[in-house]
This record gives C-alpha cells, structure tokens and sequence, in this order.
C-alpha cells in the first residue's frame, strides 16, 4: 500500500455520523491529533505489562511502535489497529522466571510462540477463517483465556499486593469506580489514569508517612520510598534502551538477544491460542464498525501480529498483540483512517529513545501495580467467559463442560506433570493441553445425540442428574465476533 490517503471533508471534523475510512484522512493537524489519542489509549497497558514480566518497559514503547508500522504494512492498511504489549504471555513468562529463566529465556521463547503465531495466520488464510472453529471452538478458546487470566492470581497476592496493601487497595478502587463513572475516552484509558493517580498517591503518602517497611519486588523485608526519583534523575534525556546487565544478582532489563529452551517455549504456547482468539474478534469488530468484510485479511492479520512479536522480541522487547482501547477510540470518533496509528507508532518511536521516561516508568511503586494487576488479570480471565457468553456455549453438553473444568482446573491449582526430570509440564501449558486435547478427544468418542444434540447433563441439586431431549448444540455457530 503506497502511504497516500484521501483527504476528506475538506479535512475538518467529519459532521454528524459520518466516517473516516482506513485510506481516508483529515488535515494532518486532526490526524496528529487523534495519533495522540491512540498514544494515551496504548499507553498504560503497553508499559505495564513490560513491568510485570521484566522486560524494559521504554524498549516495549519503541518496539510497539515498529511492529504496528509492520501490521499496517503486511494488511495494506485493510485493519486499522495498533500493536500494544500482549498481556497473554504474562503467566508463562511468569512460569519461566519462577524456573529461573531469566530475560534472554523469556524473549527466546515469546520470538518462537510468534512464529508459530504467524504459522497459524498464514495456514488461515490459505485455508479460511472457519478453520479456526474447527479446530479452535469459542468453548476451548474461552477457557484457555480464561485460564490465562486467573493462573496469575497468586503474583498478585505474593509479588505486588505485599508491597503497599493500602495504596494498592485505593487503586483497585480508584479503577474500579473510573471504568464505570468517566464516560467515553477516559473511561476506556481507567488503567493509564489509574497508575498516574496512583503514582501520585504514592508521593504524597512518602510525604505524610514517610518511608514504607514491607516486601519488595524480591521478597526482601525492606525500608524505603513508595516513589525512588534517583533512577529517572541519572537516565538521559535521549539514547537507546541499554543492554541487559547483571548487577549485585538483579538483572536489570534492556536490549538483549534472545535466548532458546524448549522448556520454557512450551511454556508461553498456549498464548497463541488467546492472541488467535483476541485478533480475530478484533478484526471482527473492526468490520463491523467500518461495514467491511475483513475476513479475507483475518489470517493476515494473526499473521501479521506473530511478525510484530517476533521482531520485537528479537532485540528484547515485549510480544505484541492488537489493542481493543484503540478499537474503543475508532467507535467514539468514527475515524478509522491508518495514518492516525502511522503517527501514534511513530511517536512511540520517539518515546522509546528517551531513558529518562524509560526510568520515569520503571520507577512505578510496587503497590500501585498490585491495584492494577487485580483488575487487569481478572479481566483477562473473565474475557474467556465473554467468549463463552458470546458464542452462547452450551455447558449443560458435557463435551463442553467436562474437559475444559478438567483444563482450568490444572492450570489454575499450576499442577505439574514430570515427564522426565529435566522436563516438566505444569500450570497454563498443561492445562491448554489437557483443554484441547480432552476436548477433540471426547467429541471424538461422544455418542451422536452429544456431538449434535440430544440428551445432555443439567445442573441440578446434588445426586441429581437430569436427561433433556432438547438439542443443545456445542456451541453458536460461526466465530467469536
């Protein structure tokens, strides 16, 4: 796609219910201006997550920036949508460093999960979008997100929470109550608002109570500021990211290349599944608000997302994944036009080469986060329940039911199983196992009257099994949308 749009409305503001298309624009004063927007909208999620996992959140801003640039490109400019980090890989990047994985491992194996991502785009679109419902349906979709999400809970209660129970209490509240009191914009960006309030709660707590004496990131009983300025006083203003070093035992996070173990890949696989998951709906919401058929690029699109991955982990950074807050952005303001996130990945670009801001970010207090993550992964699990609600998956069909309570379970009580010594398979690896494959497995073997209706398990009081004779159906027909 040559990089030229259509000026329309003589570059105002569109009037009432008009739109923007994606090859369309306004004056490029507006156009940067909405390029703002989609910054803010990225902003919070792109830097937090790079936080939580270790990597260095000022690499996550500048990589973001350059894998939405390769999105566009590959689509030619068909799905408006910018690459922010992906929250997905959070718990198995957990699970590696909880093996003693360190940056280089985390990276090797997140590089390899975005090959297989961009695989599985091209084999989509070769084959079709209803590939993935086949092989993918919304019921083992749901529950892989789902246990994605709530496997996370304990580094909530371990690693943030203990650091600053009272501010991060007051900013889970704080979050909760902007998600549903501000309206349109900031409502979509109450995470972003959240942390800064936070942060500056934190402040003023160092102020009036002074030092806190609690666990830090390590577990280490400690006395200290909420709020440590000395990191972002000695960064420069402009310079790229610094390599990743190892000082008295700490690694501290910057550009590295990556390391590989299929240990630690096996680990982070099952976030495919979810990114499949998440970019279809995406492009399915884009088409719908644009009135496009967009399922001819899906597969391009998941593809697109895995080469973003890859090139962003290749130097260090953070996986990527397309972002609903700048979905949320082109419903409020009716402009999809793709020169809007050529400049919001541009001024990430920008962002990324100042390590004063990277340090600015670094510094977040560890209680604040514990505010954030509590919602954050609860919502990534309760995705997976969306997927369940929208598809209108049946779970009174035990080839529904039983094999994915089977997978959540294991993947959220983070059962191991060792098939050697050097290999052990546990949490969400083998629970998304366990979820697909007892899945097909049970379809497989399920007599007729389960696979396409017919008598299916009910809820009932204890002891109490009831037959139906209506046909319940696996699961809605079509895909997650």
């Amino acid at each position: 796609m040559a990089l030229r749009w259509k000026v329309v409305y003589d570059g105002r503001t569109p009037p009432p219910g008009a739109v923007v298309r994606p090859d369309e624009r306004l004056s490029w004063g507006r156009t940067i201006g909405l390029g703002a927007q989609h910054v803010v909208a990225m902003f919070g999620a792109t830097f937090v997550f790079p936080i939580i996992m270790g990597l260095n959140p000022q690499l996550a801003i500048m990589m973001s920036g350059v894998a939405t640039i390769c999105f566009l490109l590959i689509v030619k400019g068909a799905v408006p949508s910018y690459l922010g980090t992906s929250a997905s890989f959070v718990g198995g990047v957990v699970a590696i460093r909880a093996q003693e994985g360190d940056s280089v491992d985390v990276t090797g194996a997140i590089l390899v999960a975005g090959v297989v991502l961009a695989a599985a785009g091209v084999l989509i679109h070769y084959l079709g979008a209803g590939v993935l419902h086949k092989v993918l349906p919304p019921v083992v979709t749901g529950a892989v997100v789902m246990l994605i999400g709530f496997n996370l809970a304990p580094v909530v209660a371990t690693v943030y929470w203990p650091q600053d129970q009272w501010i991060a209490l007051i900013v889970m509240t704080a979050v909760i109550l902007m998600a549903v009191g501000l309206r349109g914009f900031f409502g979509r960006i109450a995470i972003f608002v959240g942390l800064v309030f936070g942060y500056a709660l934190s402040w003023v707590f160092d102020r009036i109570f002074g030092q806190i004496t609690s666990p830090d990131g390590t577990g280490e009983i400690v006395t200290r500021d909420r709020v440590n300025f000395d990191g972002v006083r000695e960064a420069d203003w402009l310079g790229f990211p610094d390599e990743t070093v190892v000082s008295n035992g700490v690694e501290i996070p910057g550009w590295h290349l990556p390391s590989f173990s299929i240990t630690f890949i096996l680990l982070v696989l099952p976030a495919v599944i979810a990114l499949i998951a998440e970019n279809a709906g995406h492009v399915k919401a884009v088409a719908e608000m644009t009135g496009k058929d967009l399922d001819p690029v899906m597969g391009k699109a998941i593809a697109a997302d895995g080469v973003g991955t890859v090139i962003a982990t290749s130097v260090g950074g953070s996986p990527t994944t397309t972002y609903a807050e700048n979905i949320g952005v082109m419903a409020a303001t009716r402009v999809y036009s793709t020169a809007a996130y050529y400049v919001a990945a541009l001024v990430a670009i920008l962002f990324g080469f100042s390590p004063k801001f990277g340090a600015l970010i670094a510094a977040t207090p560890g209680g604040v986060l514990g505010g954030i993550t509590v919602v954050l992964y609860g919502m990534i699990g309760l995705l997976g329940a969306r997927i369940w609600i929208e598809n209108r998956v049946d779970f009174s069909n035990p080839i529904n039911l039983v094999p994915v309570s089977a997978g959540i379970i294991i993947a959220i009580g983070d059962t191991s199983l060792e098939i050697t010594d050097d290999f052990v398979l546990s949490g969400i690896a083998l629970g998304t196992i366990v979820t697909i494959a007892a899945y097909h497995l049970a379809r497989a073997v399920a007599p007729p009257h389960l696979r396409d209706g017919g008598a299916v398990l009910t809820v009932g009081p204890p002891g109490v099994h009831e037959v139906d004779d209506e046909p319940p159906g696996e699961t809605a027909r079509g895909e997650r949308g």
